[in-house]
């Protein structure tokens, strides 16, 4: 990858739409791996990572917790993995959506029989 491909840390956060903080945290916490600087200390991010932080926003909304996210990011990368693995974690979290769901009901239930 030329110099030229890099893109700063304020740039990866205004098009992932996250705040400079959360690429700082996301890199901290392994979600962003460690990445060459310039000379000056500059983080210097690829365009790959813009879509990384999309794919964590998401997530998120979606209900996955960042070690979640982790785990299916590494998913991603792991010689070995296949679709099939990724669509068990998702069918797992499905069926953990669905209890809170449950729950949520009989709560509703409880409340609006008082």
């Amino acid at each position: 990858m030329n110099k030229t491909s890099y893109i700063s840390t304020s740039e990866l956060a205004k098009c992932g739409g996250v705040n400079l903080e959360t690429i700082r945290y996301y890199e901290r916490v392994g979600l962003l791996p460690k990445l060459p600087r310039s000379g000056a200390g500059y983080r210097q991010f690829s365009p790959e990572s813009v879509r990384r932080i999309r794919f964590i926003k998401r997530a998120q909304e979606l209900g996955f917790s960042l070690q979640e996210i982790k785990e299916l990011l590494a998913l991603r990368i792991a010689p070995g993995s296949t679709r099939a693995d990724v669509r068990k974690r998702a069918e797992a979290k499905i069926a953990d959506i669905e209890g809170k769901v449950e729950h949520l009901r009989e709560m509703k239930k409880a409340w609006l029989a008082l």
